[in-house]
């Protein structure tokens, strides 16, 4: 396997991480048209953007605790 096939299938497995999506298959065909520095490009990408997924769901769980937090607070008049 060479290095820009290890990428694509990279490329494929991160597209393919993402719960509820469809199965994603890449043409091998599309290797000839792009480099290894534009495949690692696309897997900073796919990172980023997960990584962004990932904090955006932890400040929501975190927002969410604290307002259930503050409804089990029994509450003195």
């Amino acid at each position: 396997m060479t290095t820009k096939q290890q990428l694509l299938l990279d490329i494929e497995n991160l597209l393919n991480s993402y719960e509820g999506g469809s199965i994603t298959h890449i043409n091998p065909a599309m290797l000839e048209f792009m480099d290894e520095e534009s495949l690692k490009s696309i897997i900073n990408s796919l990172l980023t953007q997960k990584e962004d997924v990932v904090s955006s769901n932890k400040v929501w769980i975190e927002q969410f605790k604290k307002e259930e937090d503050e409804e089990e607070e029994p509450k003195f008049f």
